[in-house]
């Protein structure tokens, strides 16, 4: 054996080695201590859709923390005017703007020179004597909105951080997504529907006085109730609306508000109607600790608070100025408590009450130690999966590998022979070193990932099968064995090149415009290709070079699936070409449909929600649809899972944040059908925000993924032939969407993805049938374009064939045992691989034939 043999044998071996290091931590969970502390602790990690968890992106409402903010501010002026000033004074806040009126000039003096001299938050924006007063209105500086603006989302990371690790979250991903945005992963969690409340909850607390006065001039039970009955508002409207009804009702320095308690016997929230002074007398701002208590009398738990040390002294002053009347606690816009105060209270402590569980008390004291979220955020993304459906996923995920991966191997060991069983090996160092990668980079494998890898099986023995095809075109031309193996090896390493580019750039793509499980599936794309480039040229060929050094005999024996083809295939060009035309104007038609959104557009781009339920009882669909449409839910799709036990429920919506709807929803079917006991499995909520920036990533992402590939090819070849594969790559899209379309399948971020996958696939198909034009050109002398195109595709047609079978094998085991949830994904590569296929024999070659105008091209 060779040195320079011996040298490649060692590396691989090496590799090989250095995997199985990379993936012990991964699949062998028990490993001592040592083994991740001094050698390695990375391990390829499941994705949310796998484990089951969360996938929250959150958006902060900065006018309501510049709101918030401005108010505590004013509340510590009138804290230091009160000490300072001789007369009364009048104070009104209207959004980010205070009016103070004064009726002693000496005490507006007091007000500018002492009090907002310490104050450089606050500037004053406008002052003016009016009769008898003065009056000077203050809003926020500039320099302090600025700094609100800029340092927002880092105080709302910092809290969602604090209140996530109190949880007790492991592997917890929280992080900023561009300017205004903050993405929570929590995953394997086992209670959801708690996390996601702990994590919105804004805290926000506040102590304000009860107006008595107005409470014993209306009576307050009777107007809602009158309201309610005439159908002039909902019992259930928000705090918002019922507001904006009641405000003639009520004075401009009061707030409606509605009390919740819980009945003791019943344990049912009853909501009452209340009126609150305006003016917020202590906020959450100064509260120390948090913790759930009991009350000995009634064995209930409560929230004990306890507010620093000049959260103490207001709360003092407030008690000792208010004695005999009702301090109600407010929390979120609702009212926890209105106990009279009896007495001045002193030590800065005080407690929540309201009928608590000691799961609600431990939640509510978790969110106040973790502190208040400067402002309250929109969820505008949530996706919750349950470990059920991951379970189930993964389960399904391999069944649909193991039987792809075996109808590969039989076929290429039945096809190829010895040199068969070679390119399996190949195929299983693939993924050995695939998954050995995926772990080094503590990469997370989603389900589109696992899908990623089930097509690079297929997609992966195409190297083997163009090196083995033109080993076979050199047996042929007269060459002896080891001869025909390596210009085998040599003449085919460019196209290889070539073809594994061109689907690098598609991934690429897809990673920079994909989000969440699509950059996963990008990743693991763009990792299999480059280890196929490696295993394929490099691993298989040592094999070879073995045999030849020992001075083995070896005879390579092939099936002959097609034997000289030689078919006219430029006779159709004129039929294809129409045929061509008309899928591809069903294509632009869909497209236009789907941005008219007449389309069935996915909740990726339109809004809304998808929800996975199981039933304890076998759902009726009729039923279920009736129920929704006496409820007022209109845009909605209902499917029946068969031998899956769920029901999928669809609802397109529009709005910002779904979080209420679908809650409510989800409240409405428990509460109409209550025998059958829906649970909910997995759901997804995309508000109007996200789905339109989707929108936007998507159109990127393929009109990006098509100027590359022209970039590329147009320097590998010419301009020509950039154009004609990109306009062939963009036909396979059209035509795709066009017949996804007319199924009536759903257009969503998953598709797109297929629809960037086959583009990459079906540009392999054609750099293959370039580079053998290219090739043939250079090599031999043709009559007319015709005669170049037709050669050129009967040389490599052979490999065309048994390329689309081996990827078919993936995409159809993906579409027939992937499960639901990939089922449109698969349907969509299926259908892509047979058109993609279509075009890079039918369309793609003619059109280079109409751009170079007929004449053949030059190349040096």
């Amino acid at each position: 054996m060779s040195f320079k043999l011996k040298i490649k044998l060692f590396f691989l071996l090496f590799l090989i080695g250095f995997a199985a290091l990379l993936l012990l931590p991964t699949f062998v969970p028990n490993l001592p201590p040592w083994f991740k502390k001094y050698v390695y602790r990375g391990e390829l990690k499941l994705g949310l859709d796998l484990k089951g968890g969360v996938h929250l992106v959150l958006q902060p409402d900065i006018d309501k923390a510049m709101q918030n903010q401005f108010e505590n501010y004013v509340q510590d002026i009138k804290a230091q005017l009160n000490k300072l000033v001789s007369s009364s004074y009048e104070v009104s806040i209207d959004n980010l703007k205070a009016v103070f009126k004064f009726q002693d000039p000496k005490d507006a003096k007091v007000f500018k020179d002492e009090v907002l001299k310490g104050i450089k938050e606050i500037a004053i924006s406008k002052e003016y004597q009016q009769e008898n007063l003065f009056i000077i209105e203050v809003t926020l500086s500039e320099e302090r909105i600025s700094y609100i603006k800029e340092n927002l989302l880092n105080q709302v990371l910092e809290v969602i951080r604090n209140r996530v690790d109190q949880f007790g979250v492991a592997e917890a991903i929280i992080t900023k997504q561009g300017k205004d945005k903050i993405v929570v992963q929590l995953p394997g969690l086992k209670d959801p529907e708690r996390a996601i409340n702990i994590i919105g909850q804004t805290a926000q607390l506040e102590f304000r006085l009860v107006d008595e006065e107005t409470m014993q001039r209306v009576d307050l039970s009777e107007l809602v109730n009158s309201l309610v009955q005439t159908g002039k508002i909902s019992f259930d409207a928000s705090i918002e609306e019922w507001r904006k009804l009641l405000a003639p009702y009520l004075p401009q320095d009061s707030q409606f508000y509605f009390m919740v308690e819980k009945d003791k016997e019943t344990g049912k929230v009853i909501k009452k109607p209340i009126v609150l002074k305006k003016e917020v007398l202590l906020t959450g701002t100064y509260l120390k600790t948090a913790q759930v208590r009991i009350n000995p009398q009634t064995n209930e738990p409560y929230v004990w608070l306890q507010f620093d040390s000049r959260g103490a002294k207001i709360f003092e002053l407030i008690t000792s100025e208010n004695v005999g009347k009702r301090l109600a606690i407010v929390l979120d816009e609702v009212v926890r408590s209105a106990p009279v105060i009896k007495e001045k209270i002193s030590g800065g402590e005080a407690q929540i009450t309201g009928g608590f569980s000691m799961q609600e008390a431990s939640n509510l004291a978790l969110v106040l130690r973790a502190g208040a979220l400067p402002a309250p955020v929109k969820i505008l993304q949530n996706i919750t999966i349950g470990p059920s459906l991951g379970t189930d996923s993964i389960k399904k995920g391999l069944i649909a590998g193991v039987i792809g991966a075996a109808a590969v191997i039989i076929f290429t060991i039945f096809y190829y022979r010895i040199s068969g069983v070679v390119a399996v090996i190949a195929l299983v160092l693939n993924i050995y070193f695939l998954l050995a990668l995926l772990s080094a980079f503590q990469a997370t494998l989603t389900l589109p990932g696992i899908a990623g890898i089930i097509l690079s099986i297929g997609m992966g023995v195409d190297s083997n099968v163009l090196i083995f095809e033109r080993i076979r075109e050199e047996l042929k031309a007269g060459r002896t064995t080891f001869s025909a193996i390596f210009q085998g090896y040599s003449r085919t390493f460019i196209t290889i090149f070539d073809a594994h580019v061109t689907v690098l750039i598609t991934s690429l793509i897809l990673f920079i415009f994909g989000t969440g499980p699509i950059r996963g599936f990008a990743v693991t794309l763009s990792i299999s290709i480059l280890v196929n480039l490696f295993t394929a040229i490099f691993a298989t060929k040592i094999f070879y070079e073995y045999l030849y050094e020992r001075g083995i005999d070896f005879r390579i024996k092939f099936f002959e699936l097609i034997k000289k083809a030689n078919f006219n295939f430029m006779k159709f060009k004129k039929i294809c070409a129409i045929l061509s035309l008309i899928l591809s104007l069903t294509g632009c038609f869909g497209i236009l449909q789907a941005f008219l959104g007449k389309a069935n557009l996915g909740i990726d781009f339109t809004g809304g929600a998808i929800i996975y339920l199981s039933s304890e009882k076998t759902p009726d669909l009729g039923l279920l649809r009736k129920t929704l449409e006496e409820s007022g839910i209109k845009d909605f799709m209902l499917q029946d899972i068969k031998k899956e036990n769920m029901i999928l429920l669809k609802v397109k919506l529009s709005k910002e944040s779904l979080t209420e709807e679908v809650n409510h929803i989800l409240s409405l079917l428990n509460q109409k059908l209550p025998d059958h006991k829906f649970n909910v499995v997995s759901k997804e909520e995309i508000g109007s925000t996200i789905s339109q920036e989707l929108q936007n990533k998507a159109t990127l992402a393929i009109l990006g993924a098509l100027v590359g590939i022209i970039v590329y090819l147009a320097f590998r070849f010419n301009v020509y032939f950039g154009i004609a594969a990109g306009l062939a790559t963009f036909h396979d899209v059209l035509v795709t969407f066009g017949l996804f379309y007319l199924l009536g399948k759903e257009i969503n971020l998953l598709f797109i993805t297929a629809l960037l996958t086959l583009a990459g696939y079906s540009l392999t198909d054609t750099v293959v049938i370039f580079d053998r034009i290219r090739e043939n050109l250079q090599k031999h002398s043709f009559a007319n374009f015709d005669e170049l195109i037709n050669k050129s595709i009967n040389d490599v047609f052979s490999r065309t064939i048994i390329t689309v079978l081996t990827t078919l094998f993936g995409s159809l085991s993906l579409l027939l045992f992937g499960g639901v949830v990939i089922r449109d994904f698969a349907l969509a590569l299926t259908i892509g691989f047979i058109v993609g296929t279509y075009s890079s024999i039918f369309l793609a070659s003619p059109l280079l034939q109409v751009l170079h105008k007929g004449k053949l091209p030059q190349f040096k």
